[in-house]
């Protein structure tokens, strides 16, 4: 890849301060498919100067400037989507399919959907005498994660550039290549000098030099709990905004209306979609007890279908999961399930018996969990489901808030029964049926992003009193 060792800081490619490298693993053969060059403290420093000389001169820029220069990076994000596919998939292991319909597809569908929301939306009224004005909140530092990683780069990206903010971006070294494509796009759409940024790097150099730089006025992050609180802490000194996406433990309660093969069945596909590897994937399944065993036989029907294999297969459904520690973390979870309890319905430890080598996790069920078992409390970001049984629809409840997460939540079942549960769970959205804002409540994070609600995220409000006497 051409500029795998460059940084995009001001408008140019340029060379790091520090020529560090790091191997990039293609998770579905556990060898080496590349490497980047990891940044310092010094890159980032570059980068925030960039962002923040821009920033005087694009925060004036007119709304129809901005939406013009969103509609470029649509029409330049369309053409190169397969691309960013083919790189997702080996970078972090999604079927090449999906990789380039939902991991790419969704970056031109959030600049499309931000364009809908921008246009309508009023950067200033009147309130009583008084103004509301929404202004962009600076120069923000974006720290995304490997998991969806073009969705969460684009998530951050669309709206920021249309309230007239400018940006750090620090991708994960996991999954680095496909931000290289997507700063090239950038430099194509003819995005200003210094607006948008690139530097390569990990957490605890990138990641915390940005968060605590005095000139960064946001941080955006996506990531884990554990690492969401090492920003905020990094950031809290200059207080600035911080907005974090962070883990989920997300309940799926399914109602004695819902068509109940199909409800399992759905939320099996929903818990192992990505190889499990979406924070709001509903991890937890919350069936009445009574039909525990056949909660049981379909969810362990539906898990045996899959096809866990290599990537490029057309046949493949999930693939590896992302890294070695992600591979580790995930089977000693699953270790841990066993000797804790809960009963193993399908999968277990070790990889797919047809397959030799590869970060490949066999799709687990497990029923009879209870919510205070390991695999009920922690994330395990992986192709792993927890079957638990209640007994009311009160005991549901408070079965799908007993976590430290509050992300997102599911409910199956009869429409009016859900409206009338929705409003009790503690979580950031709540799907019935399907799938709204983004963002979590309690350890799940902060700040909401997509359409409008995400727009607001990157403003600043200032009333000024008294604007008008009429």
């Amino acid at each position: 890849m051409k500029h795998a060792h460059s940084f995009y800081i001001d408008g140019e490619w340029v060379e790091p301060s520090v020529s560090k490298t790091l191997e990039v693993i293609d998770p579905s053969t556990e060898e080496p498919m590349g490497t980047i060059t990891l940044g310092s403290a010094a890159d980032a420093e570059k980068a925030v100067a960039a962002a923040r000389r821009a920033f005087a001169s694009f925060s004036q820029t007119s709304k129809e400037e901005r939406v013009e220069l969103l509609r470029r990076i649509v029409t330049i994000l369309k053409r190169r989507n397969d691309e960013l596919g083919d790189i997702i998939s080996r970078e972090m292991g999604a079927p090449l399919a999906m990789a380039r319909a939902e991991q790419a597809g969704i970056g031109s569908t959030h600049f499309e959907q931000t364009i809908k929301a921008f246009e309508s939306f009023a950067f200033d009224y009147m309130q009583g005498t008084t103004c509301i004005m929404h202004e962009p909140i600076g120069v923000v530092a974006m720290i995304t994660p490997w998991n969806w990683p073009i969705n969460q780069i684009a998530c951050k990206v669309a709206p920021a550039l249309a309230t007239g903010c400018t940006m750090v971006v620090k991708p994960s070294e996991i999954a680095p290549f496909n931000a290289v494509l997507f700063a090239e796009i950038m430099d194509e759409a003819g995005v200003p000098k210094g607006v948008f940024n690139l530097v390569q790097g990990d957490g605890p150099t990138v990641g915390a030099a940005l968060a605590s730089h005095p000139d960064v006025d946001m941080v955006s992050f996506t990531g884990s709990t554990r690492a969401g609180i090492a920003v905020a802490q990094a950031a809290a000194p200059t207080v600035k905004r911080v907005h974090q996406e962070l883990g989920g433990k997300s309940p799926n309660i399914i109602l004695r209306s819902a068509d109940f093969s199909a409800a399992v069945a759905a939320g099996v596909r929903r818990c192992f979609g990505n190889s499990g590897q979406t924070c709001t994937s509903p991890t937890r399944m919350l069936v009445p007890a009574e039909r525990m065993d056949e909660a049981s036989s379909i969810a362990a029907r539906e898990a045996a279908a899959l096809v866990v294999g290599p990537p490029s297969d057309p046949r493949t459904d999930l693939g590896p999961v992302a890294s070695a520690a992600q591979f580790d973390k995930i089977q000693a979870l699953i270790e841990r399930g066993i000797a804790e309890g809960a009963e193993l319905v399908t999968g277990g430890p070790g990889r797919p018996s047809h397959l030799n080598s590869g970060y490949y996790v066999r799709p687990t069920v497990f029923a009879r969990v209870t919510n205070q078992m390991t695999i009920a409390r922690e994330e395990i970001f992986g192709p792993v489901l927890s079957i638990i049984g209640y007994d009311s629809e009160d005991d549901a409840i408070a079965i799908a808030n007993d976590t430290p997460y509050g992300l997102a939540a599911y409910i199956q079942g009869d429409p009016k029964e859900g409206r009338a549960l929705a409003g009790r769970l503690r979580a950031g959205s709540v799907r019935l049926n399907s799938a709204a804002p983004f963002g979590g409540y309690k350890q799940s994070g902060n700040g909401r992003e997509y359409g409008k609600f995400g727009l607001h995220e990157f403003t600043e409000i200032k009333g000024i009193a008294g604007f008008s006497n009429d």
